[in-house]
């Protein structure tokens, strides 16, 4: 099978949180198999701001499944979307 990348939209629990306190737990969460690409923040409204993660994974069970699940799980993240799926180039 091999990689994809996914695009993933991490949305904060407020517009306090710290973004680059969650980016910096995202690869320390990732599931084995997977690793992240890079991160760029995305202005929504009101000053609160996304995180858009591009994680490479690879034949994992499940997907993006587990690294939803994994990044979920940080503390201040409110939701998490994958917006994108795809072959890297």
């Amino acid at each position: 099978m091999g990689d994809v990348a996914a695009t993933i939209k991490i949305m904060p629990d407020g517009v306090e949180r710290d973004l680059e306190e969650i980016k910096a737990k995202i690869a320390d969460v990732l599931p084995e198999g997977s690793e992240l690409f890079g991160t760029v923040e995305e202005p929504i409204a009101f000053g609160l701001k996304a995180i858009k993660a591009t994680v490479l994974v690879g034949d994992l069970e499940g997907g993006t499944e587990p690294v939803e699940e994994a990044i979920a799980t940080i503390e201040g993240v409110e939701s998490v979307q994958v917006e994108e799926v795809g072959r890297p180039v």
